[in-house]
């Protein structure tokens, strides 16, 4: 069931209504506690009564569209009947609305409609929560657009399949989710504005951040990321530093243990016209920083680009 953020005074009852049919409600009535809330533990949705801390409600409404952790959170917004004619959708944007007074039954109605639409075009990864494929592609290509030079960064963990092999399918998805945190605290942190992350499948990651951020960002990832990963290895593994697993052929091989790499694309001067090109980019950009020892990232600085 949803977990979903009510904020405002009048629309109290709203609570009682989801909690009946087993939704986990958070009621607030202070704007800064429910714009932190969405900042920090993000709902998955959001009813929010027209007004809401005497003309706050614009800023929650912002902290909602720009959360990188879940993206296209539900919006549903309360309003009297008589404010329909006079309002303004592009200041609004939100995804549905309820007219007071608000009846138990479509209060229902309309929540799971949100519901039901988000998981037709919602695309984010089941694990990590991230957008996904689609997003990702709609969001590189609204970078090669841009006029400002973007870094779109491909995340790989090195050697994870025989470290899923040797640990298990569980602990290997608590790694992509250490993995996923990481880049999303870091990004949150340093270069939140106009940035971008998804989950491409498996245990590859992209973000997508402002030319000038591309560096301190992706040294903080990987430092975070060495500081935190011997808490998913044995002793014994950390102290010899590899392990023997069989490879994809089945001969046993000897892998270093878990790092990350991040092959970077600049997408300045529109060199490029379709996402496409930049994954191409990528690919190559990848082959030379995984032959690397440890964790690295390799920024593409070829001549044109």
């Amino acid at each position: 069931m949803a977990r979903i953020l009510v904020a405002g005074d009048g629309i109290r009852d709203v609570k009682l209504v989801l909690e009946a049919r087993g939704y986990t409600v958070i009621a607030m009535t202070n704007p800064q506690s429910a714009i932190s809330l969405v900042l920090d533990d993000p709902p998955d949705m959001l009813i929010m009564d027209k007004g809401f801390g005497d003309g706050l409600d614009h800023d929650l409404l912002n902290a909602v569209k720009a959360c990188l952790q879940k993206t296209n959170i539900p919006v549903i917004l309360v309003v009297d009947e008589a404010e329909l004619t006079v309002m303004d959708w592009d200041i609004y944007q939100v995804d549905d609305i309820l007219v007071k007074p608000v009846t138990g039954e479509m209060l229902l109605a309309r929540v799971r409609l949100a519901e039901v639409r988000m998981a037709r075009v919602f695309d984010n990864n089941p694990l990590s929560r991230l957008p996904g494929n689609t997003s990702i592609l709609h969001a590189i290509d609204q970078t090669i657009a841009a006029d400002e030079s973007y870094g779109v960064c491909y995340v790989d963990i090195d050697n994870f399949k025989p470290y899923n092999d040797r640990y298990g399918f569980s602990q290997g998805d608590d790694v992509i989710l250490m993995v996923a945190r990481i880049v999303v605290n870091v990004i949150e942190e340093m270069a939140r504005h106009d940035s971008f992350i998804g989950h491409v499948g498996g245990d590859d990651f992209l973000f997508i951040v402002k030319q000038d951020a591309v560096e301190p960002v992706c040294e903080k990832v990987l430092q975070n990321f060495d500081v935190v990963r011997n808490m998913f290895l044995s002793a014994d593994d950390i102290k010899a530093g590899c392990y023997v697993e069989k490879d994809r052929q089945g001969r046993e091989t000897t892998f270093s243990l878990l790092s990350l790499s991040i092959a970077v694309v600049l997408t300045g001067n529109h060199i490029f016209s379709h996402s496409a090109e930049v994954a191409e980019v990528a690919s190559q950009i990848k082959h030379y920083v995984k032959e690397k020892d440890g964790s690295n990232y390799m920024i593409d600085r070829r001549s044109g680009r």
